[in-house]
């Protein structure tokens, strides 16, 4: 749910209501019952002895992740996430509602998880919708897969978060988060909406990159908000 203004001293949230609840019940719980059924049955033909319970239970979470990816992928492919302002009760709150409840519910425990190593996150963004390049991980969180870009050779450094909504009251906003090749994310960092990081950018450890910031080839950013610290030579004027 969406934080929104607050009133009287209390924070009121914007309500997810009945329509995109029904529609995320619709698709989240035939899935869930189809997956164990069908990880049930697999397994029925293997022969697994003491084990055949736990592994069950292990077989059944994954196939209702695995399945829930590909419907929740055939939902965003139907009714993609747009960069732009959310209006309250319009067809985009609807998007946006369904693709909050997912991750509430299913995919939050695993952006980021320290159970999940790392080469696995990596396949897991992109099933969620990410665009990640060649040699690229994040030990990290890529919030928001569909609108993040990245190159190849990039890496994304421990417990930093790439965040393409803004919430600011009832006014919810999407950009898309662009990083280029061989780019170096520090720890801790933080990258708003709407940044664009050119090929060989560094955003140094614990830095905030606030919305629609433009980094250059080869600059260093750093701190609280993130400044220029030190700027390419290919950028720096001669």
């Amino acid at each position: 749910m969406t934080p929104s203004l607050k009133k009287n001293g209390e924070l009121i949230m914007r309500k997810i209501n009945a329509k995109p609840i029904i529609t995320f019940s619709i698709l989240f719980i035939p899935t869930v019952i189809f997956s164990i059924y069908f990880s049930v049955n697999i397994l029925s033909f293997i022969p697994l002895g003491e084990y055949k319970a736990i592994t069950n239970v292990i077989s059944s979470i994954f196939m209702i992740y695995l399945f829930n990816i590909i419907v929740y992928r055939i939902f965003l492919w139907k009714m993609p996430l747009k960069e732009g302002e959310y209006i309250e009760d319009s067809k985009e709150d609807f998007i946006y509602h369904v693709y909050v409840l997912y991750y509430l519910i299913l995919f939050n425990p695993l952006t980021p998880s320290l159970l999940v190593p790392v080469p696995l996150m990596r396949l897991i963004y992109i099933g969620l919708g990410a665009k990640l390049g060649e040699n690229t991980y994040s030990a990290g969180a890529i919030l928001d897969p569909p609108l993040v870009e990245l190159g190849s050779n990039t890496i994304i450094g421990y417990d930093s978060v790439l965040c393409p909504h803004a919430v600011e009251g009832t006014r919810v906003v999407f950009k898309k988060i662009k990083i280029g090749n061989n780019v170096t994310i520090g720890m801790k960092s933080i990258i708003m909406a709407g940044v664009t990081i050119e090929d060989g950018g560094i955003v140094a450890a614990g830095s905030v990159v606030t919305k629609g910031t433009y980094i250059k080839t080869g600059d260093l950013w750093a701190g609280t908000p993130a400044k220029l610290l030190k700027a390419s030579e290919q950028t720096s004027p001669t």
